[in-house]
């Protein structure tokens, strides 16, 4: 009579083990980049209260060591396995490097520039093997400077920069017709995009508003 082997279930009860150990270091890692994404964001925040003033400067750095560690962690072949664990963390992390670029230059960074700041790839093409930088959470990142932005216009008004609110809208408009040249087949992403036309119409409002009140620079 066949008797059962255990040593199967040994088996596959020490990799069950190893996946657990694996995916709380990677859930810690992960609460320690959104910590510090948050706190940088923070700062980057205050630009609201002193539209005026200078771009505070955002420190990279703590972000690329914990991406680095974290990339030590995945296994080259398995992002996508892990990849919802830190997704959103990635997503305001991309962000603090779109809306500092923005702020410093009116501009959404470019490929080179988001690689440069978080020493990660940018998968282009969905070819990338190890921890990267998916397209679609770039393009996420651009619609999180809108949204930010319609609040900034508003700011800006109060600060008595009533110029701002202008380069904001034409910046929006350039951005959406970008948006318009994608063949988005991503749902989130679609619904996202289309928030931009209330980002949009609220800037707009503003410069009416400025405009209409003779505010605007001639």
């Amino acid at each position: 009579m066949a008797t059962l082997d255990h040593q199967v279930f040994e088996q596959i009860q020490q990799r069950l083990d190893e996946e657990t150990a694996r995916k709380d270091e990677i859930r810690q890692i992960v609460r320690d980049l959104d910590r510090t994404a948050r706190i940088q964001i923070a700062y980057l925040n205050r630009i609201h209260a002193d539209p005026t003033g200078p771009v505070p400067t955002v420190d990279f750095e703590p972000l690329r060591e914990l991406l680095q560690t974290l990339d030590k962690l995945v296994p080259e072949t398995q992002y996508y396995k892990y990849c919802d664990l830190w997704r959103g963390t990635l997503q305001q992390i991309l962000f603090l490097v779109a809306f500092s670029t923005y702020l410093k230059h009116e501009r959404v960074p470019t490929i080179a520039e988001f690689q440069d700041a978080l020493e990660l790839k940018v998968d282009i093409q969905n070819e990338l093997l190890g921890l990267h930088i998916p397209y679609e959470d770039v393009l996420q990142s651009f619609i999180s400077v809108a949204n930010e932005l319609s609040r900034l216009a508003v700011n800006s008004v109060t600060s008595g920069d009533y110029d701002r609110p202008r380069r904001i809208s034409s910046f929006v408009k350039d951005l959406m017709a970008g948006f318009q040249l994608l063949n988005l087949k991503n749902d989130n992403l679609r619904k996202r995009f289309d928030s931009l036309k209330y980002d949009l119409k609220r800037i707009e409002e503003v410069v009416y508003d400025v405009s209409l009140r003779g505010l605007t620079r001639q």
